[in-house]
């Protein structure tokens, strides 16, 4: 069913595959962003998601001047798509990344909240467990990484992100309304494809990510599955590829980075170790590209 989606963030390198996905499946949306987007389809206001008053105004506000001239009251959105962060540390001073991060985040879910929008998607982030920003070789506690294990954050970022899954929660516990937040893995552009190769040549640069990665245009796939699915109230989701990202199995893997780390279970030769099984359980997400078919 064709939805009014309100979507912070769209221009960015996440959000422009996720938005295309999204106006490909026959949804009408919105970049609220602070730069636009040349995308077909795709509707545009500068929005800083810092200021609450831009937040507030532009999601109340008709989407584009066609609808302005059919009608007075405009029409609302279905449901947020909250995108729009500093995307990592180091491109920003930690003080800045940490307030951008919180503050975006809470004022889209509060604007969202307060103008009856009953579906809030927001964007968290693989480095919640600890190990993006880490120091010296991280390793998990325990692998695969499930979504109930510890979140261990020692970086603004990943801070900003922990912080925001307890807005979430919150307004989520008072409103009951659903908000379901996507723990992100390490984004790949249809053009990074090229990356693969210099991976596999030195695997252990994939020891922050845990081996993990998703394909952009997959995570087009998630959003638009949590826009179909009502009913689970608040729930956060891994989403990463069924693959690790280097041509080892995933046995070697453990073998040669985690020889210490327990395993939950037994996992298959080539089982990404940043679980999905929930996402792919709950909602049905089937990863379409996988870079060994592909480079």
């Amino acid at each position: 069913m064709q939805k009014r989606i309100y979507f912070t963030g769209a221009s960015g390198k996440a959000g422009k595959h996720a938005a295309a996905y999204l106006i490909q499946k026959g949804h009408r949306v919105l970049n609220a962003d602070i730069t636009q987007a040349n995308q077909e389809g795709l509707d545009y206001l500068k929005v800083d998601v810092t200021n609450s008053a831009q937040v507030f105004s532009s999601m109340s506000a008709h989407m584009n001047r066609d609808e302005l001239r059919l009608r007075q009251t405009p029409l609302g959105y279905d449901a947020v798509v909250h995108f729009a962060a500093i995307p990592r540390i180091l491109q920003a001073s930690d003080i800045e990344t940490y307030k951008v991060n919180v503050m975006g985040t809470y004022n889209v879910i509060e604007a969202a909240v307060k103008l009856g929008i009953k579906k809030i998607i927001f964007a968290s982030s693989e480095t919640v467990y600890g190990l993006c920003f880490s120091h010296n070789k991280p390793a998990p506690l325990s692998l695969p990484i499930f979504e109930e294990d510890e979140t261990r954050p020692m970086d603004s970022y990943a801070m900003s992100k922990v912080v925001n899954e307890e807005t979430a929660k919150a307004f989520q516990r008072r409103t009951g309304i659903d908000i379901y937040g996507l723990r992100i893995g390490n984004v790949v552009e249809p053009d990074e494809y090229h990356l693969f190769e210099d991976f596999c040549k030195d695997p252990e640069v994939r020891l922050p990510n845990a081996f993990n990665y998703i394909d952009a245009r997959d995570l087009g796939q998630a959003v638009d599955l949590c826009l179909s699915k009502d009913g689970l109230g608040y729930e956060v989701f891994n989403v990463s590829n069924d693959q690790n990202s280097v041509n080892l199995t995933t046995e070697d893997i453990l073998k040669r980075f985690y020889p210490k780390v327990p395993l939950k279970r037994d996992v298959d030769p080539y089982e990404c170790l940043f679980s999905n099984e929930k996402i792919k359980k709950l909602l049905g997400f089937v990863p379409q590209y996988d870079w060994r078919r592909q480079t």
